[in-house]
């Protein structure tokens, strides 16, 4: 049986889905990868979380760094009855020093009434201003603990950019496979509408020829079982594209900050133009690796950080020898005759721990906590070459599959035509047909899968190499940070 050329409306091979896509959505606003990035790394309110730690690490500094301000101190007593009855009234400004852990001071007393000759706070009628300077020789010297606090507060400055950096990563790299998984879904989606329409156009061709007794009632039966069948898997198709785009949205965000609404009209009409793997690259990318990845530099920061607390704890087995020197002028005449030159003094004290366990103990932690960080360190190499090779392996598979799959598709098309024409010459049944067009189908969605595991593989290269990390902006220092060896 021959059947007329009325059927022949439904008779044609699947258009490639790429071309109906982008003739269907010619008027919509598309959405690109770069537009998704831009909107994560200002508007993704995680990435946002994770750039406070730069607030909170120089609030921090700034904390650390209060530990050297100025200070001022004013005393005062009276003693109304008695035997010595007097004023005194003293007033100094105290500067802590970023070098020697020492500081200097200056100030001005001045007292009236009678006071004792032995008494310290006796000054002439103007007051007397002195100055003075005191100094570490020994322990708290190069180091002490306020200058260590400062230090590693700035290396804890420093160390939030590794943080940042790995949330940044990790975030476009979920934002990227969520993109695809996006194009991916809608491509699917398009794929499965075009099958169903195929068997929606022959359906009422059929009960056109099942009126007319040229084809057996079955036959329309089994169509339209084939119309409910493709309409449940639409529903089904269109639901993973709604959840993928429901899940973009969190990336992709509007003027307000407020997750888009993503539909249909912003699928882009393909996959972006692959660019073939080089294996080339994968050598030199992992060096590269070695130096931009964040995991490698929070680890070398931190290292910086117990090198600063292993010099306090040797600094700590020391000796105190502290220098002090003071100068010191009373102003104005009378009543001490004492005071009427300038005096100088120039003192030194000596301590010593006896047991030093405190010191000690605190070293035998940081060799401790430095071989755990060498381990980590190798570690993560080790790490970062096992992950980058996975996501070539991944990228190299998934470049084979493209192939394969296109070369499958066209196959797939080739059977299903020459079925048609022998279905349309009555050489062959409608179930037949349905199988080649269901291997067509499933040809189209496997290539789909391809092409969308390769650019997820990508993003996973780029996260495990780093390629693509953007550089933070530096914030100010507000003073220098001293070597690990300096004063």
């Amino acid at each position: 049986m021959t059947f007329p050329a009325q059927l022949r409306t439904w008779g044609f091979s699947l258009l490639p889905l790429l071309i109906l896509l982008q003739a269907s959505l010619i008027r919509a606003d598309t959405i690109r990868l770069e537009q998704v990035i831009d909107s994560v790394m200002g508007k993704y309110p995680p990435y946002l979380i994770a750039l406070i730690e730069r607030d909170i690490a120089a609030g921090r500094v700034r904390q650390a760094s209060g530990a050297f301000d100025l200070n001022f101190r004013a005393t005062g007593s009276f003693n109304p009855t008695g035997y010595y009855e007097n004023n005194v009234g003293d007033f100094v400004l105290d500067q802590p020093l970023p070098f020697w852990g020492g500081n200097v001071f200056a100030g001005y007393k001045i007292s009236s009434g009678s006071l004792a000759d032995y008494d310290k706070n006796r000054t002439q009628i103007d007051g007397e201003v002195r100055a003075g300077i005191r100094l570490n020789l020994l322990r708290d010297g190069s180091i002490d603990g306020r200058r260590a606090t400062l230090w590693k507060a700035r290396l804890d400055q420093e160390i939030a950019d590794p943080f940042i950096q790995r949330q940044q990563l990790d975030i476009v790299r979920a934002a990227t496979r969520a993109y695809f998984n996006w194009v991916s879904m809608g491509l699917r989606l398009g794929v499965t509408e075009q099958l169903e329409r195929i068997a929606e156009d022959r359906d009422s061709a059929i009960a056109e020829l099942a009126k007319k007794g040229q084809v057996a009632p079955i036959v329309k039966i089994d169509n339209e079982r084939l119309v409910v069948s493709r309409s449940l898997a639409v529903v089904q198709a269109r639901r993973r594209f709604e959840a993928a785009s429901i899940e973009l949205s969190l990336f992709y965000r509007d003027e307000k900050d407020d997750p888009a609404v993503i539909t249909r009209y912003n699928l882009p009409g393909s996959f972006p133009q692959l660019v073939q793997p080089n294996e080339k690259k994968v050598g030199p990318d992992i060096q590269n690796a070695f130096s931009l990845r964040p995991e490698l530099r929070r680890i070398r920061l931190v290292a910086e950080k117990f090198g600063i607390d292993e010099r306090l704890a040797k600094n700590n087995l020391l000796p105190n020898l502290d220098l002090t020197a003071t100068v010191s002028e009373n102003l104005g005449g009378g009543p001490y005759k004492d005071r009427e030159r300038t005096e100088s003094a120039i003192g030194l004290e000596f301590r010593v721990p006896l047991q030093r366990n405190e010191a000690k103990g605190r070293l035998e932690v940081i060799t401790a906590e430095l071989q755990r960080l060498d381990a980590d360190a190798k570690f993560a190499r080790e790490r970062i070459v096992a992950e980058v090779r996975d996501a070539w392996s991944a990228i190299k598979a998934a470049n084979e599959q493209i192939g394969m799959t296109k070369r499958n598709v066209e196959l797939a098309v080739l059977l299903e035509d020459a079925e048609r024409k022998r279905f349309e010459q009555g050489a062959a049944d409608l179930f037949a047909l349905q199988i080649r067009e269901q291997a067509t189908f499933d040809a189209r969605l496997l290539e789909v899968d391809a092409r969308a595991e390769f650019f997820r593989s990508q993003a996973e290269y780029e996260a495990a190499t780093a390629m693509k990390l953007r550089v933070l902006s530096q914030p100010p220092v507000s003073a220098t940070h001293p070597p690990a060896a300096s004063r």
